[in-house]
């Protein structure tokens, strides 16, 4: 097998990859591009390959690209976001990773892995502009009308079980505060009613209310999305607010906070310990007068334990903390929940449903709502969409529930999900009890974190 036919074969597989690879040879000029670095670039590789590398992208220099800085200094640079204008003069923004070619301890190229970030950018940076609009006055005359800006209150919390009352009464005292808040539900569980409630219920009301998602973008852009840019801070960089200034004076909301990366992890740490920002590639610092809220779906000890959550951020966190129940834990409150989805589907799609029989009713009951309150609302706006009847019954449901009544109600079988739960429960309790009740020497013995066991001792009331 020879060295052509190598060759040949790897190249033909590159063009396979849905990241773009482009190689320059020890002169800076392009020798390869496989076919999705083509379509990132929106270049012709043809005309491309043999031109030096800054004929082809006039907007980088031989400081700002990534390429020709790792033939200069021998070090890779990995995950690093450039934005760039090609010839045909179009913005592209991606995230980078360049290693330098060596042969016998000498630099003869550099090869580069990119991954289009341009939509997502647009998107991201549209967003903070519309943000800027509305809570700094850029567009006055709508300001008065958009003056409310987190959706919901505390009235928008429908139940009437015990837990979820003594959450709401937390939640209200936690709003007379400027602490941070750090609220933990699986999904579909209302943590953002929660979030807007109390903004909405504190001094900060009249202030903006901005949520991010922080597992919606990469790392390298949501640090410019919270903190701003500088121009001139990288390459395509522009001067523009981050969220916490757009932010200032009233509430941050920053959801699945354990998918932000650690390193800016440590960044709004120092945030929420001195109040500053400093915007990417500055030098000077601002002051800021916001208060953190952030969610997690998962349980935040268990976000520690796994190393997703900075020990030192989750304390800081941590003043005010509180864990709204999964449905399947509050389900008396499922009849009051169903009446009020029906009337607010009534209302939005001209229906006259009445009510749910007892027998969906029933099923209701005994279904363990993975999906927990938003599957239930989903469920009916579904039905109610469809059928215009008096009283929702069995045969108007979704195949999965009408299947759920045969398995569950008819045959008496437990689901696949309830029996798992048994069986973990059940080795949980004789493990305990073989270890006497030593919560540490269980979790070795389980082989999982002491966080997660002390959780699911609590999830399944073992104590």
């Amino acid at each position: 097998m020879n060295d052509s036919f190598i060759k040949e074969n790897v190249y033909e597989i590159l063009d396979y990859i849905d990241e773009g690879i482009h190689i320059i040879d020890k002169n800076g000029r392009i020798v390869y591009y496989n076919r999705f670095a083509q379509l990132i670039d929106d270049i012709d590789r043809d005309k491309a390959i043999g031109r030096h590398i800054l004929e082809v992208y006039p907007s980088l220099s031989y400081e700002t690209s990534t390429l020709l800085t790792v033939m200069k200094t021998g070090e890779p640079i990995l995950n690093v976001e450039q934005t760039f204008i090609n010839y045909k003069g179009k913005k592209i923004t991606t995230i980078n990773s360049s290693i330098p070619i060596k042969s016998k301890k000498r630099i003869v190229g550099a090869l580069e892995i990119s991954k289009d970030i341009t939509q997502v950018k647009q998107m991201s940076e549209t967003i903070v502009e519309l943000q800027d609009e509305l809570y700094n006055g850029k567009k006055k005359e709508k300001k008065n009308k958009k003056n409310k800006r987190a959706k919901y209150t505390f009235m928008d919390i429908i139940g009437e079980n015990k837990e979820m009352l003594a959450l709401k009464s937390l939640a209200l005292r936690a709003a007379d505060t400027d602490a941070p808040v750090l609220v933990y539900g699986d999904t579909g569980t209302g943590k953002e009613l929660f979030v807007h409630s109390i903004h909405n219920a504190s001094s900060r009301k009249n202030k903006p209310f901005i949520a991010q998602n922080c597992a919606a973008l990469p790392a390298n852009l949501l640090e410019g999305i919270l903190f701003g840019t500088v121009k001139g801070g990288f390459t395509g960089a522009e001067d523009r607010p981050g969220l916490f200034e757009l932010a200032n004076g009233g509430t941050l909301f920053l959801d699945e906070i354990n998918s932000m990366p650690l390193e800016l992890q440590a960044k709004l740490l120092r945030v929420l310990q001195d109040n500053v920002i400093r915007r990417v590639g500055d030098i000077k610092t601002i002051d800021v007068d916001v208060r953190i809220i952030t969610a997690t779906n998962v349980p935040p000890e268990e976000a520690v334990e796994m190393k997703q959550m900075r020990k030192d951020l989750y304390y800081r966190l941590n003043v005010v903390s509180f864990e709204i129940p999964p449905l399947k834990e509050r389900k008396d409150d499922i009849p009051i929940l169903t009446k009020f989805f029906i009337k607010k589907f009534n209302e939005k799609l001209g229906r006259n449903v009445e009510n749910v029989s007892n027998e969906v009713m029933k099923i209701f009951f005994e279904y363990d709502w993975e999906g927990n309150v938003r599957e239930l609302e989903h469920l009916l706006e579904g039905i109610m969409s469809i059928y215009d009847v008096k009283t929702i019954e069995v045969e108007h449901l979704t195949p999965k529930f009408r299947d759920y009544k045969k398995n569950i109600i008819q045959n008496g079988t437990k689901s696949l999900k309830e029996t798992l739960e048994d069986t973990e429960k059940n080795i949980i309790l004789n493990a305990l009890k073989t270890n006497n009740e030593n919560i540490t020497h269980t979790a070795e013995m389980l082989k999982i974190p002491r966080q997660t066991l002390q959780y699911k001792i609590n999830k399944y009331n073992l104590k």
